[in-house]
């Protein structure tokens, strides 16, 4: 199959990111009175609806701004660089000065000076009742993390290295006593969630290479140790040998369970976390591990692929049908992840579609299977005629849409509308294009010269 020059999807991916994503986010996101971000907009980007910040995506942010930062090294002038990193400087200030609570963990929700609030069904901030916290989600924690390790590589703070690397020894010894919470992806008695050892792999690894850059030789080797038994953990306990799925839940004796949590496969999830683990394996220089990880990918892609309408399903049943099947006991008929299952499986998410841009990518860029870069293109083509706005002067995407592609303003997750996946997934796809680029430029050059030999 014929596909367009890697140098056209570069000039594409670039307009996308610096021509819409940035210009709204720049524009809007940027709270310069207080620090921090804001990211409850609605859907199709018209209004913000209200101005409180979750600290999971105040760290997603962060990470988003210091990486650009990074990213423009050699390519953009100090001024427009120091674009990104001032606002960058200013969410980190925020974190560190609001996010922990007394304590030690994270709130899950600040409000716009950055004290701890509680989100009523209105929307409307109240304080905890009795008994009730504000450190709702350990993931909460870990995106924490992850932006300050970025932004600690970014500019050299090594204040805010210290304080990612303190919360991170807090948040692993509390999911080693099993006092935490998932919100907003609660996981119920007997089980064990993938999300967990996925967010931990990352955020390690990424932690580890701002810790090597500030000197810290033997906690980075700490965490990518930390790493690679997140990798095992996924691989043995999660990953499913025969299909090479990865199942969102499995009981906490690391058996699948045959019930509908049991059975729900995220693809997603299971396609992000596989350029987690191709990351990892780069690293190791594991082409074995990068080639599992492949083959992983492979039956995500095309299992959860809708055939009828394209894009892929929220979530799928572990033998590929939808919605998820499996018996529910009556005990979790209620429970949030079983209502989600049911409800939410037909949606089409921009995040899964982002992720999917890069892996696929990645994937070609060292594997050069051709039904990586067929599926790329195929999934390439439903992603920007369905999720960028038609309103290209407002330049963020309409992030859910429903089975058939059509926009919906229902929360999947959380009411926020997050910088997060978009923008990271361009931005780390660019340098893997500017290398495809190279060996289509160099495959060409071979062939004039094998032209002019004969």
């Amino acid at each position: 199959m014929a596909h367009p020059p890697f140098e056209n999807l570069l000039q594409f991916y670039n307009r996308e990111l610096f021509g819409n994503i940035l210009p709204f986010w720049m524009k809007n996101g940027i709270d310069l009175q207080h620090g921090g971000f804001f990211t409850c907009f609605s859907n199709d980007g018209g209004r913000l609806l209200h101005r409180h910040k979750f600290t999971w995506s105040q760290g997603r942010f962060l990470w988003v701004l210091s990486r650009l930062y990074r990213s423009l090294e050699g390519r953009a002038g100090e001024s427009e660089r120091k674009r990104y990193l001032e606002p960058a400087a200013a969410g980190a200030e925020f974190l560190t000065g609001h996010a922990r609570l007394d304590n030690g963990n994270c709130a899950f929700i600040l409000d716009e000076r950055g004290g701890p609030v509680l989100l009523d069904r209105d929307g409307k901030a109240r304080g905890a009742a009795p008994g009730e916290g504000y450190d709702l989600s350990v993931y909460a924690d870990f995106f924490v993390i992850y932006g300050l390790g970025e932004y600690a590589r970014a500019s050299g703070d090594r204040r805010s290295l210290d304080f990612a690397l303190e919360l991170y020894e807090h948040t692993r010894r509390r999911l080693e006593s099993g006092d935490y919470r998932t919100d907003p992806y609660p996981v119920p008695d007997g089980y064990k969630v993938h999300g967990l050892p996925m967010i931990r792999l990352e955020t390690a690894q990424e932690l580890a290479c701002a810790a090597e850059s500030l000197g810290l030789e033997q906690k980075a080797a700490g965490l990518r140790a930390e790493a690679d038994e997140c990798a095992a953990e996924i691989f043995t306990n999660f990953r499913l040998p025969q299909e090479k799925l990865i199942l969102e839940m499995i009981g906490t004796d690391n058996r699948p369970r045959d019930t509908l949590l049991g059975r729900y496969v995220c693809p997603g999830h299971v396609i992000e976390d596989m350029w987690f683990i191709m990351h990892r394996a780069l690293a190791r220089q594991d082409m074995d591990l990068f080639g599992a990880a492949a083959e992983t990918l492979k039956a995500a892609v095309e299992l959860g692929w809708d055939q009828q309408h394209g894009g892929f399903f929220l979530f799928i049943d572990r033998e590929g049908g939808v919605p998820p099947a499996g018996e529910l006991p009556a005990e979790l008929a209620r429970h949030v992840m079983a209502v989600k299952a049911r409800s939410d499986w037909p949606n089409k998410l921009w995040w899964v579609h982002s992720e999917a841009l890069y892996t696929l990518l990645l994937a070609y860029s060292r594997l050069g299977r051709p039904w990586m870069l067929d599926w790329y293109w195929k999934v390439h083509e439903y992603t920007f005629a369905t999720f960028p706005n038609p309103d290209r002067l407002v330049g963020e995407w309409i992030q859910i849409r429903d089975r058939q592609g059509k926009p919906e303003s229902k929360v999947v997750a959380l009411p926020v509308k997050d910088p997060f996946h978009i923008a990271r997934a361009l931005l780390l796809a660019i340098p893997v294009i500017e290398g495809l680029v190279y060996q289509e430029q160099k495959s060409r050059e071979a062939a004039e010269d094998q032209g002019e030999g004969e």
